[in-house]
C-alpha cells in the first residue's frame, strides 16, 4: 500500500491517510479481503503518531470500508455497489467544479461550456 502524506496539505494527516485508502479501495488497488499494515507499522512507515493511523482506520471501519479482527489484523471489507457509485459521482462533481472555475477564469459563458461538453459527450458516445 503506497500512501503519500504531506504536512503542507491543509487536510489533517489522518484524513489524508483515510482518503488515500478509500481511493485505493475504489480504484481496485485494494480489494476485498486484502490485509492492511498494522497501525504501528503504518505509523512508523509514514513517520506519524499511532493515534493518527488509529483514527484513520477507525473512521474507515465505521464507514464500512475496513474490518478489524483481534489477533488477525485489519482487512478491506466488501463494498456495496451504491457506495462505489456515490464515491464516483462525488469525484465527478469535484472535477466539474474545477472545470466551471477554469471556464469562468477564461471568460467562457455557460452556453459555451455546455456546447463544449455536448461535443465531447457526443464524441465519446461513438
Amino acid at each position: 500500500m503506497n500512501l503519500i502524506i504531506s504536512s503542507s496539505n491543509k487536510d489533517p494527516l489522518f484524513l489524508q491517510i483515510k482518503e488515500q485508502i478509500k481511493q485505493q479501495i475504489f480504484s481496485g488497488d485494494l480489494k476485498e479481503g486484502d490485509a492492511l499494515p498494522s497501525m504501528r507499522s503504518l505509523a512508523k512507515d509514514l513517520k506519524v503518531s499511532v493515534i493518527t493511523t488509529k483514527r484513520a482506520y477507525e473512521e474507515l471501519e465505521k464507514e464500512g470500508f475496513l474490518v478489524s479482527t483481534v489477533g488477525k489484523g485489519t482487512f478491506v471489507a466488501g463494498q456495496q455497489p451504491h457506495v462505489l457509485r456515490e464515491w464516483q459521482i462525488r469525484e465527478l462533481e469535484n472535477e466539474l467544479e474545477k472545470l466551471v472555475i477554469a471556464s469562468k477564469q477564461l471568460g467562457l459563458s455557460k452556453e459555451e461550456l455546455l456546447e463544449m461538453l455536448n461535443i465531447y459527450y457526443e464524441e465519446e458516445s461513438r
